[in-house]
């Protein structure tokens, strides 16, 4: 099969290359799913597991790509609630070879079913940000009606989401990024937004819960925005200090089937809608993660037409 292999961790982008790879082989609970459609985060590459498995063992050449919507072509042994032919989306493992290929090995429990009406391109940019932002308002945050959250990088894969769904759920949202991004995200449904840039970040007063994607200089100017009571959740890096009488915590995204057929009927009912960017084949994949310029919404490769 085809797909982008990385064998060079030094390398970064340009190690990354089209190449033939083996088919993959279906283990335990797996299912080999046809890969229609595969997105991808740009700083994967830097991660520990997309060069080593479980056991920290080298696995290069690696193909990387977590995020995978496609088809069902084969079942490994003692795998059930999915079958041959069904349409699917969802995360693939950290420390396996990932969506980027015409084939990828899937345990099927991170997987949920995909219904005919949604596009692969659609679902292929869900998973992630998808359960990231649910994970981090919800099962961290514990974000609830009346409450105010402010999302950092609303303009995002992760944070687009999260204003929709904070939203939906009631609660005052004011969102930040750069200048271009303000009329995108009050049309999400942030109440408010601030142009990191430009304006000043304590104007914000204090809220609920703060959900960052940025890190550095920003997540430490948050610590003092939490409320008594609040929380900090971010997916950046460990905060090394803790809101006043609040709650800081640091989350990598988790797997949920029951969870991505939530969103999936989310985006059915017209509820939630994934900003999908640029579309490009599998042969454009390292010029994807080199992308110079900053565009809203994220970029997915297609692998396969339906």
């Amino acid at each position: 099969m085809r797909a982008i292999i990385a064998q060079n961790r030094d390398a970064g982008v340009d190690g990354l290359t089209l190449a033939d790879m083996p088919y993959p082989h279906a283990a335990e609970n797996d299912v080999i799913v046809r890969v229609h459609a595969a997105g991808f985060t740009p700083g994967e590459l830097d991660w520990p597991a997309t060069w080593t498995d479980r056991a920290g063992r080298d696995r290069t050449p690696t193909i990387p790509g977590h995020e995978v919507s496609g088809t069902v072509v084969e079942l490994g042994y003692g795998t059930t609630g999915l079958t041959v032919g069904q349409r699917v989306f969802g995360l693939t493992d950290w420390a396996r070879n990932g969506s980027l290929a015409e084939y990828t090995a899937v345990e099927a429990r991170n997987l949920a079913p995909l219904a005919a009406d949604l596009d692969h391109t659609v679902a292929a940019a869900l998973p992630i940000s998808g359960l990231t932002a649910w994970q981090g308002l919800f099962d961290h945050g514990r974000l609830t009606t009346g409450q105010t959250v402010l999302v950092h990088g609303a303009a995002g894969g992760v944070g687009s989401i999260a204003v929709q769904l904070a939203r939906e759920a009631g609660a005052v949202v004011v969102g930040t990024g750069r200048a271009a991004d303000r009329d995108m995200v009050l049309d999400l449904g942030a109440r408010a937004f601030l142009d990191l840039d430009a304006d000043e970040l304590g104007q914000v007063g204090e809220v609920d819960v703060v959900f960052d994607v940025i890190g550095g200089d920003v997540l430490r100017r948050s610590t003092e925005l939490v409320r008594p009571g609040g929380t900090l959740v971010t997916i950046a890096t460990p905060p090394t200090t803790q809101p006043k009488d609040g709650r800081a915590v640091f989350f990598v995204v988790e797997p949920d089937r029951a969870r991505l057929s939530d969103l999936a009927q989310r985006v059915r009912d017209g509820r939630l809608k994934p900003i999908v960017g640029a579309v490009r084949p599998l042969s454009e994949t390292a010029a994807a993660f080199a992308r110079r310029h900053r565009t809203h919404g994220r970029t997915i490769i297609q692998v396969a037409d339906e």
